[in-house]
């Protein structure tokens, strides 16, 4: 009883040392703010003062825990939360003109009338063509909350007056899910963008009606996905693993060891199962990857993820602004750490994908070097992985740059080549939409002629980018590939731009193979 009181006593005495300690540090720099507000020669900014000191005190931690100012903190939460108010239009900038793309189905644009190709000219009879239209131009236009009336001044192509119409702005839903069709007769491919609030629900209906197509099997592409949220990726996970299999746990000094486990019966337990990453794919991503691969439950093909394994905590501030701190790691099953290492060097943090390329990586599997002493076994086929920051595929495919040249970069880099398909589109939709009836007669049928790069090569030129031919013939097939999934996406969707794209993408084709030689991996994995 003695030893108990005495270390309840040590116990007490040590975190009452601490707390005095930090009331005393927060006296103190309220006593500095206060000495700078009445004393100080010149007048200061206290409340900027604050601002630099609270990023100054972040940038020492980690590389992502950060500062968000009060404007940025709903800008920040849209992507994630899965919807804003507004009026429902896809749009493009293209001559300083405002282009529809598309009006999101059953929104507030498409019911009033707003069709893919017009041009918005004026809001509230404020001309906004030829004026220096920014996007932030446009969202102050447009968005406003919902229930509130705008009008829009709208020239079509064939109508000579201006159409007028009055919309009632409402939430529009922001998707995670780009693309969901069937590969072949057996394999549903889902690409997901994000993990955001909505992501469980897209991916649920969506495969739920591949599954009534014919689906089994599931190429799940999580390339170029930063992540989002934590309950998210438990839950995709969940969709593929069973009996209470451990998904993730969490650890911090502060934040006790937090476990995940699958908890119901998943759309795709049953079937195989393929994850394509890249060094784009990042937290939540790598969170379902590791799952999956630590489970023995599927492929993973690509190259090593980003390594972002920090878990983040929103923190309000009095103003409205916010701190996102991190307060745990993230850990796959097997106890591999996600996070890759970092140092108080942000710079060196953010250049580490270079680096990648630098050191040949995205290129050569042998170039990723890892300690013997990050190694761990999966669960149950007790296969080597490795720790120590990010996810390394079971199968590795290198960075494609197949057609690649200084040419193709521009077109694509500066938007001369989305600008070109937007203005082609604008006139030729009817036409091609009447000599393509479906997206599959699109997909197997059309063809990008000759006379179609002429146009663009023209085009381009009109925008100081110079013909090379020789550059064009290296990337004559890659233009040709990008510049249909453009046109299928102004007419259609996103999901018809990877149907396109994917025809050529090697990651993609690669899992497909993988899919038809399926003997030749059963053994790494249980499903």
């Amino acid at each position: 009883m003695k030893k108990f009181l005495f270390f309840f006593l040590s116990l007490f005495l040590c975190y009452s040392a601490i707390a005095q300690q930090l009331y005393r540090e927060t006296m103190k720099y309220n006593q500095f703010i206060q000495y700078l507000n009445n004393y100080y020669v010149d007048s200061v900014d206290i409340a900027g003062l604050v601002e630099e000191a609270i990023k100054n005190h972040l940038s020492q931690l980690d590389p992502h825990s950060t500062y968000i100012t009060k404007e940025d903190v709903q800008k920040m939460n849209e992507p994630l939360q899965g919807n804003f108010e507004g009026v429902g239009i896809s749009f493009n900038i293209l001559n300083d003109t405002l282009f529809v793309i598309s009006a999101i189905p059953g929104g507030p644009s498409e019911k009033v009338g707003i069709m893919a190709g017009d041009r918005i000219v004026k809001v509230e009879e404020e001309n906004i063509a030829g004026v220096g239209l920014t996007n932030e131009k446009v969202y102050d236009l447009l968005r406003g909350p919902k229930g509130t009336m705008v009008s829009v001044s709208v020239q079509r192509r064939h109508v000579k007056e201006l159409l007028v119409f009055t919309i009632e702005r409402d939430k529009i839903p922001i998707y995670s899910l780009d693309a969901a069709y069937m590969a072949n007769e057996t394999t549903a491919y889902i690409k997901l963008n994000r993990f955001a609030r909505t992501t469980l629900d897209e991916f649920l209906e969506e495969g739920a009606k591949l599954k009534k197509q014919g689906a089994k099997d599931l190429i799940l592409d999580l390339t170029g996905n930063a992540g989002g949220y934590l309950d998210m990726a438990i839950s995709l996970s969940d969709e593929f693993l069973d009996d209470e299999k451990l998904i993730v746990y969490t650890e911090g000094l502060k934040s006790p060891r937090q476990e995940f486990p699958a908890s119901k019966k998943g759309l795709f337990e049953e079937g195989r199962l393929i994850i394509l990453i890249d060094e784009g794919s990042a937290s939540a991503s790598e969170i379902v990857s590791g799952a999956v691969q630590d489970w023995d439950r599927g492929v993973i093909i690509g190259r090593r993820s980003f390594g972002k394994g920090l878990v983040q905590r929103q923190m309000e501030m009095l103003d409205g602004s916010m701190i996102r701190l991190t307060t745990a790691r993230y850990y796959t099953p097997s106890g591999r750490l996600i996070q890759k290492p970092y140092s108080s060097d942000r710079d060196a943090y953010r250049h580490e994908i270079a680096n990648r390329f630098e050191h040949g990586e995205v290129w050569h599997s042998d170039s990723v070097s890892f300690s013997d002493s990050l190694q761990y076994k999966t669960l149950l086929n007790g296969r080597t992985v490795f720790g120590g920051g990010g996810i390394m595929p079971d199968i590795f495919v290198p960075i494609d740059t197949m057609g690649y040249s200084n040419y193709y970069r521009d077109l694509v880099r500066t938007g001369i080549l989305n600008q070109f398909v937007l203005s082609y589109v604008d006139k030729k939709r009817n036409k091609i939409l009447k000599q393509c009836p479906s997206v599959e007669f699109y997909c197997n049928g059309y063809q990008i002629t000759d006379e179609l790069f002429a146009e663009l090569t023209g085009y381009a030129e009109t925008k100081d980018l110079p013909f090379n031919e020789s550059e064009f013939a290296i990337s004559k097939e890659r233009i040709a590939t990008l510049l249909k999934a453009y046109i299928a996406r102004d007419l259609w969707t996103s999901g018809e731009f990877y149907k396109v794209v994917n025809e050529s993408n090697v990651t993609y084709q690669r899992a497909l193979e993988v899919l038809q030689n399926w003997h030749d991996y059963a053994d790494k994995i249980v499903y």
